[in-house]
């Protein structure tokens, strides 16, 4: 199979409720969707990490997580989009965090 850097694969995480929970005092892991990244992100995947809370928020979750080596770059989440494209046209798929343990990496091609 192709590597998928080549191919433009760019898979952008969320922070709260999908690495972590905030039941607590500290941010909980994921354990499953913290796995799904680590082998995404030995495949060869761009991974980035993205919050409302904003990039040094993810950053700073995700460091406490020991995570932040899997992740290219911070953002925030973004709230508008400038694009020549209608996102309808986009190849887009989207992975809720509870489905994330039946996924297997290769889903995640485009």
């Amino acid at each position: 199979m192709s590597d998928p850097c080549k191919r433009g694969a760019a898979i952008y995480v969320d922070v709260d409720d999908t690495l972590v929970h905030h039941a607590r005092a500290a941010p909980e892991p994921i354990a499953h969707v913290v796995e799904q990244v680590r082998r995404l992100h030995a495949r060869g995947f761009s991974l980035y990490c993205w919050s409302t809370g904003g990039a040094d928020y993810a950053r700073r979750v995700v460091t406490a997580i020991g995570l932040a080596e899997c992740f290219t770059a911070f953002l925030p989440k973004p709230t508008i989009l400038i694009d020549d494209q209608e996102m309808s046209v986009w190849v887009l798929k989207a992975f809720h965090p509870v489905s994330i343990d039946d996924a297997s990496v290769d889903a995640y091609l485009p």
